[in-house]
């Protein structure tokens, strides 16, 4: 806090990720706000956060602008707080002003942040400095119809509007407003997304691939389609998740020279187990799954294979002396990867606690930036839906993923007959770069080996 009695608010811990852009600012000098209140949003390639207000109060001054780059520590607004009690600001200070909607200001004017992708249906919000209008759901007072490229005056939305359109990937400057005064709701969003396209429609040039130009390669030009020229189509917007998680993997698809290892492993006696610990801790409200076996048994095999649990970094191997498990996680969102911190320290009931919880959030869209970064080694686990095989796809700066299918009964020879047992497939995608065939060979049986006797775990 400032002599003044004023205090800096800052971006908070973010996890591995710097120089995050600014995607949108949900306050103006002059608005009030409450505890946790959300200030500006962070935009990295793995996830969407929140800057939150650190105590109720009034926003003074914003520091940033949409399209700046902030890193941990830096300042995005000076808050002026309210006296615990009483909703008003501290004596030193002026009174708070009336807190209005955020209308829609010009687009930012820093370099660069025209061409970013999604900016134009994030709209804008009006620039450090200027004053909230004066009447809620009123147009900002002489708003600069020069501010955008065209000359035409940015969206008039509110912010939720604006999250709306930006997490459909909507255009709203091409969203026709029917609320006072041009204003779009989010119905007209609906309605917007929802209108067929018309098949004589000129076709415009397609976006170029995510992958375009990654490391240099020369790509062929995306092939451009007129498709409701040969039938009724339906177009759905992807969503916010879909489209950050696009551009990972097909770089890391492009740039990773992928290979699959499959092999299987013997879990009868393992899942015996598994169901013995579920009856047995029923009480205490946790559940046990293959996954939190998965876990314990993948770090004791990347003990053992070092090389699979670590980062190329230039022409240099960095072997990490760490175990962070990512796992895949299905959300309606789309896919994300919660991680769980130095699973090497914890047994598999305290990983199994942490399996849910992280799956909860994952599911509920509140998982934060530090909940999904650090992982170095990733589990992708199909088990509860079906298959033999697949190829996941390495989460890049990891070497190395796990892909598990479902597991079935099958018959298999002893060396005197044949017997009833449980195989779950395995599908090790590996850096060729790094891990030759013979290394992920060795460690699928290694990891066969600890799952078919979890034993070896403590060796």
């Amino acid at each position: 806090m400032t002599a003044t009695g004023v205090i800096d608010v800052a971006v908070p811990d973010i996890g591995d990720f710097t120089d995050v852009p600014v995607i949108e600012i949900l306050v103006a000098p002059g608005d009030t706000v409450a505890v946790d209140d959300p200030l500006v949003t962070l935009e990295s390639d793995k996830a969407t956060m929140d800057v939150p207000a650190p105590a109720a109060g009034v926003v003074r001054e914003l520091r940033v602008q949409i399209g700046d780059r902030l890193s941990e520590g830096a300042v995005v607004l000076t808050l002026e707080p309210v006296a615990p009690g009483d909703g008003t600001a501290l004596p030193a200070l002026s009174a708070p002003a009336e807190a209005t909607p955020a209308p829609e200001p010009p687009p930012s004017k820093l370099p660069g942040t025209a061409g970013r992708a999604g900016a134009s249906a994030t709209g804008r919000l009006r620039e450090p400095g200027t004053t909230p209008e004066p009447t809620a759901g009123e147009p900002r007072p002489g708003a600069d119809a020069a501010a955008r490229p065209d000359g035409a005056r940015p969206p008039y939305a509110s912010p939720s509007v604006r999250r709306i359109g930006r997490e459909l990937g909507v255009d709203l400057g091409a969203v026709p407003g029917t609320g006072r005064k041009g204003r779009i709701t989010r119905e007209d969003i609906e309605r917007f997304v929802a209108a067929p396209v018309s098949p004589a429609a000129p076709v415009s040039p397609a976006a170029p691939p995510p992958h375009d130009g990654a490391g240099g390669l020369e790509l062929a030009p995306w092939p451009t389609v007129a498709f409701e020229k040969y039938g009724p189509v339906e177009r759905r917007p992807l969503s916010r998740i879909q489209k950050i998680s696009a551009r990972n993997l097909a770089r890391n698809w492009a740039m990773i020279p992928h290979v699959t290892q499959n092999d299987e492993a013997d879990v009868t006696e393992l899942e015996a187990f598994r169901k013995r610990l579920n009856e047995e801790h029923a009480r205490d409200g946790v559940k046990l799954t293959m996954l939190g076996f998965l876990v314990v048994a993948s770090v004791a095999t990347l003990k053992a294979f070092p090389e699979l649990n670590a980062s190329l970094d230039g022409e240099d191997l960095v072997l990490k002396r760490y175990y962070n498990i990512g796992f895949a996680a299905d959300t309606p969102q789309g896919l994300v990867v919660p991680v769980i911190k130095n699973a090497d320290e914890k047994g598999v009931l305290d990983i199994a606690r942490e399996l849910t919880a992280l799956s909860g959030k994952a599911r509920e869209g509140k998982l934060g930036p530090v909940e999904m970064t650090g992982a170095t080694f990733t589990i992708s686990s199909l088990g509860g839906i079906g298959g033999t095989s697949f190829t996941p796809i390495i989460n890049a700066p990891e070497l190395a993923i796990l892909g598990v299918s479902r597991a079935a009964m099958k018959p298999v020879w002893n060396g005197k007959e044949f017997l009833p047992r449980l195989m779950v497939p395995l599908s090790l995608s590996y850096d060729h770069r790094v891990i030759d065939g013979a290394a992920a060979a060795r460690f699928t049986v290694h990891l066969a080996n600890v799952l078919s006797d979890l034993r070896r775990a403590l060796l």
